[in-house]
């Protein structure tokens, strides 16, 4: 596979997509946001956050921190959906357009990925379809299994 390949589809785990999602379902800041997961697979996840008063900033606009919420949570099960405990060590978000009302969309795609790293793109958009922010994301795959993760939690 050369450098500039796209990563091979991986077929899904149903034991790491279920440990993916509650994963995600214990980010309690994400879940009082509003954010919700739509779809979770490996490399590659949608997510929506309804529009709420909670999200405008002092200029009546969604506030940054929140839409960049949104894209984090995406951009997380899309990484974690293979069951490697996996975090993020660089994120970047440019905001392209202001939104106050509706709801925001974000979609999280694979760049790349090899043993240690994995690159996402994530697209928010409004309900018209226009990009609101686009936000990168670069992941480093830990040694240890969500499952061992959840295992070790559990004690």
């Amino acid at each position: 596979m050369s450098a500039l390949s796209k990563p091979q589809p991986v077929a899904p785990d149903a034991s790491a997509l279920e440990l993916t999602r509650q994963c995600m379902k214990d980010d309690h800041f994400a879940a009082q946001a509003g954010v919700e997961l739509l779809l979770i697979e490996p490399g590659h996840a949608k997510a929506k956050m309804p529009v709420q008063q909670q999200h405008l900033n002092g200029l009546g606009t969604v506030q940054g921190g929140a839409i960049f919420t949104l894209a984090d949570l995406t951009f997380a099960a899309a990484v974690n959906a293979y069951g490697i405990a996996s975090v993020a060590i660089n994120v970047n978000i440019t905001f392209m357009k202001a939104v106050s009302t509706g709801t925001l969309w974000a979609e999280a795609k694979e760049q790349s990925r090899n043993f240690k790293l994995g690159t996402y793109a994530v697209d928010i958009r409004d309900d018209k379809g226009d990009l609101v922010a686009q936000f990168q994301g670069l992941g480093y795959l830990k040694k240890e299994k969500l499952s061992d993760f959840y295992a070790a939690k559990r004690k």
